[in-house]
């Protein structure tokens, strides 16, 4: 029964599209492997340009590094690549990334909407390449040639390195250690995989908004396979929920290496949920969680985990896991975010550095309404001209019913005003009534697939031969018996 639950859950993944096709998958590595012979011929550009001498041009090299989604394997067919340029001492990121690399990217014919973030705290391009997105920091290594099969976590390549730096390589950082200390990849891929769905399904999922981010889910996930090593797929979700829905926080989550590391008292780290990350004994997952949201992912381990602790009953069903959080049956009231800008190229810049503030507007809400939830979700008025996004935060019964969203306004306005260097946007802030949310924007009421998977075996002695997932070509999603002979199957899946 455990081996069937785990089974329709990975065909329920693969339903929902989360699986990318063989294409897909081969259409990203040409992607990834075009941009490898652009970086290597962007640093002999830079190291001619440098006048080094002809040996060193010819020794000189670069790399790319995957990291986040695609980097562990646990991607979409919609997710975007985040990659790490990896350079020699001679490249700098003012001058020959942000200028030759960005010339040269824009040069060609396959890439379109090169922007350059250079103010985060982990500047990078971002663009599209053959329709894939593409995140790319920089990090300099102080080397001469850096080797395409790089390993990163040896020290040789870690000396002297930059606070920006290192904040470029925590990413690749973290997969690396979690792919090395996880006891079995596949596995932890498809939890992880169905963690990210349930999270995003639930509205718990988006550092910016106060929730869980991808590096966050990786290391939960993770550790959950290491206290289980043996456990099947459906017995890994099970333990998951049943792990953090009663986890003492602010104990901090740390994966096992091996090694001891100091322990710090919690409330240092200022943090609601502290998540170590596994290549440093000193750092945490940078956190954007405050009360309010810290409250809504306790309520959502905890019916997890009342959801799956009878996973072995007859009428279990992962749907009912996996239900679209019901917005506007759970909320009356919402604070609608308006962002708009006059140019459709101006729009990213603009909502990506309100999101990055959000939490100041969280802080605000909380101190005046009480507890508020963020919908990450992003929506768009078909009626409204302007190129716009529009978000639907959740506003719980709090201190008073009316809010002066004015005041609100003036406070975050003040927040974001100082610091952005991109042409302004317009923003507006009201409150509305769970009857004006549109029904286009209520992610409970979207169809969804209530296709539930069965395998059926009569005789558990025959022999039976494993029948392979046409998209996912390494999950077995049943079997055919063969009531003793192999030669002639006579029952289907």
């Amino acid at each position: 029964m455990e081996e069937e639950r785990s089974l329709s859950l990975l065909q329920l993944m693969v339903n929902e599209g989360l699986v990318p096709s063989t294409e897909e998958e081969e259409n990203r590595k040409i992607v990834i492997e075009k941009l490898k012979q652009i970086v290597v011929a962007w640093v002999k550009r830079v190291a001619w340009q440098r006048r080094l001498p002809k040996q060193d041009i010819a020794a000189s090299s670069a790399t790319l590094l995957t990291y986040g989604s695609y980097g562990l394997g646990v991607h979409g067919s919609e997710s975007d690549i985040d990659a790490l340029c990896v350079g020699p001492y001679f490249a700098t990121i003012v001058d020959d990334f942000f200028i030759v690399l960005y010339n040269m990217l824009k040069s060609r014919p396959e890439v379109s909407e090169v922007h350059c973030v250079k103010d985060a705290k982990v500047p990078l391009m971002r663009f599209e390449f053959d329709g894939i997105s593409i995140d790319l920091p920089f990090v300099q290594l102080k080397v001469l040639a850096v080797p395409e099969n790089l390993d990163i976590l040896n020290p040789v390549f870690l000396r002297d390195i930059d606070e920006t730096g290192w904040k470029s390589l925590s990413g690749v950082l973290a997969n690396t250690r979690i792919c090395r200390l996880v006891p079995d990849l596949e596995k932890f891929q498809s939890m992880l995989r169905c963690v990210k769905f349930w999270a995003k399904r639930r509205g718990v999922y988006g550092n910016l908004n106060g929730f869980l981010g991808g590096i966050h889910l990786a290391i939960l996930a993770a550790f959950v396979c290491q206290c289980d090593p043996h456990a099947g797929l459906s017995a890994l979700i099970l333990h998951f929920f049943k792990t953090f829905a009663f986890w003492p926080w602010p104990r901090p989550v740390e994966l096992q290496d091996g090694t001891l590391h100091p322990t710090l008292n919690p409330t240092e780290t200022r943090l609601y949920m502290p998540i170590r990350l596994p290549f440093s004994p000193y750092e945490y997952c940078h956190s954007n969680i405050t009360k309010s949201t810290f409250y809504k992912i306790r309520t959502e381990f905890l019916r997890g985990h009342n959801l799956t602790k009878d996973l072995l009953k007859f009428d279990f069903d992962w749907h009912n896991v996996l239900e679209p959080f019901p917005y506007t049956k759970k909320y009356a009231r919402f604070l609608k975010i308006f962002l708009s800008a006059s140019k459709q190229d101006e729009l990213g810049d603009w909502v990506g550095w309100i999101k990055s503030r959000f939490r100041c507007l969280l802080f605000k809400l909380e101190e005046v309404q009480g507890l508020c939830d963020p919908n990450p979700a992003e929506h768009i008025d078909v009626n409204i001209a302007d190129p716009h996004v529009i978000f639907y935060w959740g506003l719980q019964a709090g201190k008073t019913n009316a809010i002066d969203i004015k005041s609100v306004k003036d406070v975050f306005w003040r927040n974001i005003s100082t610091g952005y260097q991109g042409p302004f946007g317009k923003m507006e802030l009201s409150i509305v009534q769970a009857s004006q949310v549109p029904k286009s924007a209520q992610f409970d009421t979207l169809s969804r697939k209530r296709t539930k998977a069965c395998w059926k075996m009569m005789d558990y002695h025959q022999r039976r031969i494993p029948i392979y997932s046409q998209h996912v070509p390494q999950y077995i999603v049943g079997y055919v018996s063969t009531n003793g002979d192999p030669e002639y199957p006579n029952a289907g899946v």
